[in-house]
C-alpha cells in the first residue's frame, strides 16, 4: 500500500488534511486599507528605543550594585555586563537597518543570520576581554548586569503592548 493510500484510509490524516485545506480556503489577504488600519492599531517598536531602555536599565543596575555592595568595581562590572549586551545589539540593529538587507526576503534572512552571528561573536569576545578591561572584575555582578539588561527587551515589549491598549 502506498503512502497516499494509507493516508486516505487513516482518519487522523484525513482530519488534518481537511483542517489544513479549510485554513487555506479561509485565508484572505488584507486590502490596502485593512493593512493600514492594522499598522495604526499595532505600532512598530523601534529597536533603538529598546536599546535605549536596555542601556538605562544597565546603568541603573550598575548604580544599584555599587550602592548595595559598596564596591566601585562591582558597579563597573555590572555596567560592563550591560554594555556586553547593548553594544552588540546596537551593531546588530544598525546592520539590519541598512538598505542592502531589505532588497528582498532572501537577503533579509541572510542579513539577519549574518548580523546575529556578529552579535554573538562580539558578545563572547567582550566577555573574554572582561578580566583585562575591568580591574577587580566581579563575575557575579557582571552576570547580573548582563542578564537583567538582556531581559529588559521583554519589558519594553510589555510596555508597548500596554501603551497600545490604553
Amino acid at each position: 500500500m502506498t503512502n497516499s493510500a494509507k493516508s486516505a484510509t487513516n482518519p487522523v490524516s484525513r482530519a488534518v488534511t481537511n483542517e489544513f485545506e479549510a485554513d487555506v480556503e479561509a485565508f484572505k489577504p488584507l486590502t490596502r486599507e485593512e493593512a493600514q488600519k492594522l499598522r495604526e492599531t499595532v505600532p512598530l517598536l523601534s529597536p533603538w528605543s529598546v536599546l535605549a531602555g536596555q542601556l538605562a536599565v544597565g546603568v541603573l543596575v550598575a548604580c544599584a550594585t555599587w550602592a548595595l555592595t559598596g564596591q566601585r568595581s562591582a558597579g563597573w562590572s555590572a555596567l560592563y555586563g550591560a554594555l556586553a549586551v547593548v553594544i552588540p545589539a546596537a551593531l546588530f540593529a544598525r546592520g539590519l537597518t541598512g538598505k542592502v538587507w531589505s532588497m528582498n526576503p532572501g537577503t533579509a534572512v541572510a542579513g539577519f543570520f549574518l548580523w546575529e552571528m556578529v552579535k554573538i561573536a562580539l558578545t563572547v569576545a567582550m566577555l573574554f576581554a572582561a578580566p583585562r578591561l575591568v580591574s577587580m572584575l566581579s563575575w557575579p555582578a557582571m552576570l547580573v548586569g548582563l542578564v537583567v539588561t538582556m531581559k529588559t527587551s521583554w519589558i519594553a515589549l510589555l510596555f508597548a503592548v500596554r501603551k497600545n491598549k490604553l
